[in-house]
């Protein structure tokens, strides 16, 4: 039996070795994510292999108590560390009693899909998705089409930390061939694309690499491969279709192919990242809206479920009123998203940071960024004559900015946006910036509406030692800038816990 995780062993030592290291501080909302490196860099690491094993032992053990058929689908990123990271995991999952089924080199999506063609209850992909090399991660679930969420990563902590493992017989490895080529067919299915569009497949030299453009290319689209080589390095950027450096290299893309949109995938390919025809991008939120709207008029009546970070302007879009469409708002997070998009029946889910959430008959109701980039593609296939440009023209006015993220330590940060939470709450009903704070929406930190319908937003960040931060004016740009250089951002300045910012407006 694996002994209790330790949260001090140090590298290159005999107990770094032989004992399991786990910090607590991994386990998420709703994943886990890692620290890995040690040796060579200047932080030192969170877990090793034993903690490895030791997580996918606790992992069976919840399994088990949670009553699932304990067969679990494997799968990995194309990072340096993420295929013995698995080995490790698959170790402690047959310890622990169950089937192992391990499709090998994956996107998150592909192990989603793989759970409903394999028959089984649960996953374990690892990956750290967009974050920087030298980090690890898991993303499971026991029940289809879900991710676990806090409660099942709350018992999962307390099984791995406290060593409650139970070891049962049985276990067993399966090596499954040939997932990719299923899972791409699955996607494509019986469409082909009717119009000539050009378009970019934009991967960060991540996972999706793999995948993207043989996705694009049997749905009828002209393909031009950006970054699409697989290279571990990440030598030009971290995969990641929400960051400057990625959208920058997407945005020149499109100008000098003269694209008809550039899709951009994260580094386990559950996110889409869209910029238009001419270079722009477009906010997941916003194209979510596109899609709600060119949806709502084949799916009268659908509901769509859209996160904290998301445009006010689907509260107001003339098209989905006139279609009967509904929309709740809901927690930022994948497994939120996915979890109530699935409770209430909704066709779509949509997430700012670019998690697409498509139920029957469009997909199985988890994020895939392949699913909705062929989501894109027939919405500009249903539009003969309208560039994607001219479909964002469509929407209502709205000047929203990126996710900016602050470091806060994963100890502090959830302290601290109970403080704003607290300090905006006092201030509903009075003037800020000239206006008067009409709503502070409380359920995933403070979303606080003024009367003309701009917003700000605070929030701790699920998955890094940060918090997010997002404005929307619907006056102007340069009201845009205020509501963050002269309301959110002095705020948050006042606690010394808050510090650099990774991108400002």
């Amino acid at each position: 039996m694996l002994p209790k995780p330790r949260t001090d062993l140090a590298p290159n030592t005999l107990e770094f070795e032989i004992l399991p290291l786990v910090k607590p501080t991994g386990f998420r909302e709703y994943d886990a994510r890692w620290w890995f490196n040690g040796i060579g860099h200047e932080k030192a690491p969170e877990l090793n292999l034993t903690g490895v094993q030791a997580l996918g032992l606790g992992m069976a053990t919840l399994f088990h108590e949670l009553g699932v058929k304990p067969a679990v689908v494997t799968g990995h990123d194309f990072r340096s560390i993420s295929q013995p990271i698995k080995n490790a995991l698959s170790l402690g999952l047959i310890a622990g009693g169950c089937e192992v089924l391990d499709v090998g080199l994956a996107l998150s999506p592909m192990v989603y899909w793989g759970q409903f063609e394999l028959d089984a209850a649960c996953c374990a992909m690892v990956t750290a998705s967009h974050n920087e090399n030298g980090w690890t991660g898991v993303k499971m679930g026991a029940g289809r089409p879900l991710t676990f969420g806090p409660d099942e990563m709350g018992r999962l902590k307390d099984i791995v930390m406290n060593g409650r493992f139970v070891e049962r017989a049985g276990g067993s490895i399966r090596r499954i061939d040939g997932l990719r080529e299923k899972y791409i067919a699955a996607i494509v299915g019986n469409s082909k694309l009717t119009r000539k569009l050009k378009v970019v497949a934009a991967c960060g030299n991540g996972t999706a690499g793999a995948f993207a453009g043989d996705v694009l290319r049997a749905l009828g689209a002209e393909v031009i491969e950006m970054d699409c080589n697989l290279d571990n390095t990440f030598p030009k950027y971290n995969p990641n279709p929400e960051d400057h450096e990625m959208l920058h290299e997407m945005s020149l893309a499109a100008k000098e192919h003269g694209a008809d949109v550039v899709l951009g995938f994260d580094g386990d390919g559950d996110r889409c990242g869209v910029v238009d025809n001419t270079g722009e991008e477009i906010y997941a939120d916003k194209i979510g809206l596109m899609l709600a709207r060119d949806l709502s008029k084949n799916y009268p009546n659908a509901t769509f479920v859209v996160d904290v970070k998301s445009t006010g302007l689907y509260k107001t879009d003339p098209v989905l009123k006139a279609n009967g469409a509904a929309v709740d708002y809901y927690k930022t997070g994948h497994s939120y998203i996915k979890r109530r998009t699935n409770e209430l029946g909704a066709l779509a889910g949509f997430e700012k940071s670019g998690h697409f959430f498509f139920r029957p008959p469009i997909g199985l109701g988890y994020d895939d960024g392949l699913v909705a980039a062929k989501a894109v593609l027939e919405m500009l296939d249903r539009n003969p004559g309208k560039t994607m440009a001219d479909l964002k023209s469509e929407l209502g006015v709205a000047w929203t900015s990126l996710t900016m993220s602050p470091h806060c330590g994963d100890e502090v940060k959830y302290g601290i946006v109970d403080k704003m939470v607290a300090e905006y709450q006092s201030l509903n009903g009075t003037v800020i910036l000239g206006r008067k704070v009409v709503d502070v929406n409380t359920v995933n930190g403070a979303r606080v509406t003024l009367e003309d319908g701009s917003w700000v937003l605070v929030r701790a960040s699920s998955n890094k030692p940060e918090l997010v931060v997002v404005v929307e004016s619907m006056v102007s740009d340069a009201d845009m800038q205020d509501l963050f250089h002269k309301e959110v951002k002095p705020r948050l300045g006042k606690h010394s816990e808050v510090g650099k910012y990774n991108q400002e407006i």
